[in-house]
């Protein structure tokens, strides 16, 4: 299947998927949600594909997020996946590990969206943040529940009230990556711990990704997420939601009005 908004490239039991808008810095619109989505289901259903790597297009970013530009210009043309951000954050069937390869910025649903994938590799340039109080969002594509269960909900409480943004090192240090490594090695040391994950039993990571999947659902992880649609339909009604588009599309400090 082609895609218009990701590249995929087969190499062996491995399905490289690069995020490719590199103009918006790999921000994610509905339509990309979609065709990520898509690619996903194709992964899952293909015998020969054991491992995916994940990472953005170009030098500067894993992905920016949510396309707000996209949303302040009128919003869909299409109904977005039931499958979260990025055809990821809510999907809790996938039997098959991803591998983010974080090779810039990974901000807001971009960090959602590395933090949705099993192993976290990033480069020495990558930086991430959930950023969306400053925006008038909160992290509703599973980064209150994902950061939270990773780091501790203590700091992942100040990360996300804040918004404020860590270096490669600090994530790694707090535990929400797992390696950083030289910027031009990323791809190589990505792929290799791909191989590394097909050296062993592709049927035993499946039952291994079964039970982590199942956890989610036993700590409630799923019913959180989809409360956490909830309360972004409920802030979207507020005048601060569509201040902080507004703002960033004009490039403007927001003026909040608490309402």
């Amino acid at each position: 299947m082609s895609y218009e908004f990701i590249t995929t490239e087969k190499k062996g039991h491995i399905l490289v998927v690069t995020m490719n808008r590199p103009d918006v810095y790999n921000a994610v619109h509905v339509e990309m949600h979609n065709e990520m989505s898509a690619c996903w289901d194709e992964f899952a259903a293909d015998q020969d594909l054991w491992v995916a790597v994940l990472t953005g297009a170009g030098d500067k970013a894993f992905s920016a997020g949510n396309d707000l530009k996209a949303t302040a210009a009128g919003g869909a043309r299409a109904t977005m996946t039931p499958m979260g951000f990025a055809g990821l954050s809510s999907r809790f069937n996938l039997e098959k590990p991803i591998i983010a390869a974080v090779n810039g910025f990974a901000m807001g649903g971009g960090f959602e969206t590395a933090l949705s994938c099993d192993i976290l590799i990033a480069s020495e340039n990558a930086k991430f943040a959930l950023p969306e109080v400053k925006v008038g969002f909160f992290a509703a594509a599973s980064g209150v529940q994902r950061l939270s269960r990773y780091i501790g909900r203590l700091a992942a409480q100040e990360m996300m009230l804040t918004g404020r943004t860590i270096m490669a090192d600090e994530a790694q240090a707090m535990g929400c990556i797992n390696e950083v490594v030289p910027h031009d090695q990323l791809m190589a040391r990505a792929m290799a711990k791909a191989e590394e994950l097909c050296t062993v039993s592709p049927s035993a990571v499946k039952a291994t990704k079964r039970v982590l999947n199942d956890m989610y659902a036993r700590d409630g992880m799923q019913e959180s997420i989809a409360y956490s649609r909830e309360v972004i339909a409920d802030l979207a009604k507020t005048e601060d939601f569509k201040e902080g588009v507004n703002a960033f599309v004009e490039k403007r400090k927001p003026e909040w009005v608490n309402k």
